[in-house]
């Protein structure tokens, strides 16, 4: 009976030792799986990480070259033609110089200016409409160029009083005043000032090309009233002049009214201004009227563009084709 416990005592202390064994090689081989998961883990976060890092190197690749693509001055979408009204002397040069104006079958001089052209019966209307729209391009008068709107070179030449005085850039015209040998003796006085050392300083300080040849003011302090009427490119310097000019004489008073060149020449015509202004030469069925014309400055005429248009340089038959309905689309100009 000792005998048998004791075999029976030895058989269960081997099944302990192999069941010990058994769970020492499970520990042993778990922390092998975790090394495994860890490091498999570890090569997932990595990689990711590199994928990341790619992908954000791309991304700012691709977001540098839309950046260079975006200022090569490329622009799309409808173009939105802004133009001055008939009567206009800026629309009327305009319109001469960029070949706008053509001659029909019969040989009358049309103006081809696009119907569906939006109409702005000032400078200051053109440029907030310009400054409101960036698919808007339009044309004023130099002197009067602030910086709401974008001024676009022609034919490779800038806009500017230097270059409109040596004639690099073409798109300009004359600033006339226009009288009648009724002028009163204080109307008179005004216009010699104007066309004085004094007045055409005015003129210049401006930003137009003023007249050579002048000598300084003589004035008589003649006292009276005058109303100078016309251009509405013609009036902002026009109402500096009137205002250099009551520093030395204040006994006249000169009243400005803003219409356009058309209505400046008819109405000195009429007597209803004592003198106009007009943006533009005079016809030769104006003179025949017995109105005598006389240039106070050569002005430019600024094409423009809105601030955001990447655009910023036009040739005189792009203008043309613009303005004529030819291009409608500003991807045309790409």
């Amino acid at each position: 009976m000792k005998k048998f416990m004791s075999l029976a005592m030895t058989g269960v202390l081997v099944l302990g030792m192999a069941a010990c064994g058994g769970t020492s090689t499970e520990s042993t081989e778990a922390p092998a799986t975790d090394a495994a998961t860890t490091t498999e883990a570890a090569a997932t976060e990595a990689g990711s990480e590199a994928s990341s890092e790619a992908s954000s190197e791309a991304s700012t690749e691709a977001g540098s070259e839309a950046a260079d693509a975006g200022s090569t001055g490329t622009m799309e979408g409808f173009i939105n033609v802004i133009s001055r009204e008939d009567g206009s002397g800026t629309r009327s040069a305009f319109i001469e110089l960029m070949g706008i104006e053509q001659k029909d079958e019969s040989g009358e001089k049309v103006d081809m200016t696009l119907p569906e052209a939006q109409i702005s019966n000032s400078t200051s209307a053109v440029m907030t409409t310009v400054a409101g729209d960036t698919s808007a391009i339009g044309y004023i008068s130099l002197g009067s160029l602030n910086d709401t709107v974008k001024a676009i070179s022609v034919n490779g030449v800038e806009p500017t009083a230097e270059n409109v005085k040596s004639g690099d850039y073409v798109v300009s015209r004359p600033f006339n005043i226009i009288t009648t040998e009724n002028i009163s003796e204080v109307g008179q006085d005004f216009v010699n000032f104007i066309m004085s050392t004094e007045g055409q300083a005015v003129v210049e300080a401006e930003g137009y090309i003023p007249v050579d040849g002048v000598s300084a003011f003589e004035g008589t302090q003649p006292s009276g009233d005058v109303t100078v009427g016309g251009s509405s490119s013609v009036t902002p310097v026009m109402e500096k002049l009137v205002e250099a000019y009551a520093a030395v004489n204040p006994n006249a008073n000169i009243e400005v009214q803003q219409s356009d060149s058309t209505t400046g020449v008819t109405s000195t015509s009429d007597g209803l201004y004592d003198i106009g202004m007009a943006s533009r030469a005079l016809t030769d069925d104006e003179t025949a009227l017995g109105l005598t014309p006389t240039v106070i400055a050569t002005d430019g005429i600024a094409v423009i563009v809105n601030n955001e248009n990447p655009i910023s340089d036009l040739t005189s038959d792009q203008i043309r084709q613009i303005y004529t309905g030819e291009i409608e689309d500003w991807s045309e100009l790409n």
